[in-house]
């Protein structure tokens, strides 16, 4: 099962694509890139609130008059980021978002609206940073998660146009612009739905510390399907250093990326697999995106600095 869907049955999984496909055929977004969120908003009959009034006051005066009124209210656990108003239609989103992240919270609670399932279920429905998790253990915002990412990426239409071309870290970071997602959400999906045997290891950006250099903390790690087949579920550290293989590999000060290096892993059998590994950075978080199958050949291998 791929990791970005290991909570979602495949019968769960299966219904949520469906209506994700529906949505994108009735807004006749297939193909057009990146996904026109007003369109699928549209077909969800959800209309966002302009006005920035997503603050604390906001949210306690609808919470009241939402539990008055004996409504289902669904509260978030910390700072609201999205709101959806079922019983009016609207949705409501934290202005102070990255552009690139309103994008996705305005398609999960657009989800909200669209499954025919969830629309009723609450009269007023909070997302925080946690519900908008894609780990998120509560399957009733792992569905709009979901839906919301199969949107972005229009189902199959991202691995299938990313399996045209190189195998690389950079592929994912190139392809955010044009599906109009976040580097992370790009290459997360770019290694769950891959045929190839890959996994990417998400790190927190690494911290000076005196006479170490740097630490850096594991956020995640994602698995293709074949990997997790081959390698089960990797015991990795909880934090790296340059003093190691990844940490040795991971750019820091003025560097991005570190170019192709050999790393070896040993699959659930026993043996040991020659893997290629290579990272990139944004600044506030590092990928390091691993894979077998190529061997590394002629490859420039920047050192640390």
């Amino acid at each position: 099962m791929l990791t970005d869907d290991c909570s979602l049955s495949h019968a769960q999984l299966s219904r949520v694509r469906a209506e994700a496909s529906r949505a994108l055929q009735e807004a006749g977004a297939y193909g057009v890139f990146p996904t026109p969120i007003n369109d699928i908003m549209a077909v969800a009959r959800v209309v966002e609130v302009e006005d920035d009034v997503l603050n604390e006051s906001f949210v306690a005066k609808l919470r009241t008059t939402t539990r008055s009124a004996g409504k289902l209210l669904r509260s978030a656990l910390s700072k609201v980021l999205g709101l959806f108003h079922a019983s009016e239609g609207l949705i409501f989103i934290d202005k102070s978002l990255h552009e690139v992240k309103k994008r996705f919270v305005r398609l999960h609670e657009s989800g909200h609206g669209f499954l025919p399932w969830q629309r009723g279920m609450y009269a007023v429905v909070e997302d925080c940073e946690k519900s908008l998790d894609p780990d998120v253990a509560d399957s009733f915002d792992r569905e709009a998660n979901v839906f919301a990412s199969e949107v972005l990426f229009q189902l199959d239409t991202f691995i299938h146009d990313a399996e045209t071309r190189e195998f690389s870290i950079f592929t994912p970071v190139k392809m955010s612009k044009t599906y109009g997602a976040s580097i992370y959400s790009t290459v997360r999906q770019y290694v769950s739905k891959n045929s190839r045997t890959c996994m990417v290891l998400v790190l927190n950006k690494p911290e000076v510390v005196v006479d170490v250099g740097f630490r850096t903390t594991l956020r995640r790690a994602i698995r293709s399907e074949s990997f997790e087949r081959m390698f089960g579920v990797l015991a990795w550290p909880d934090s790296f250093t340059p003093d190691d293989e990844i940490g040795a590999m991971i750019p820091y000060g003025h560097r991005r990326a570190s170019g192709k290096r050999s790393l070896a892993l040993t699959d659930l059998n026993g043996n040991s697999h020659e893997c290629i590994a290579e990272a990139f950075t944004q600044s506030y978080q590092v990928f390091v995106l691993i894979h077998v199958g190529d061997k590394l050949g002629k490859v420039r291998i920047l050192l640390p600095s």
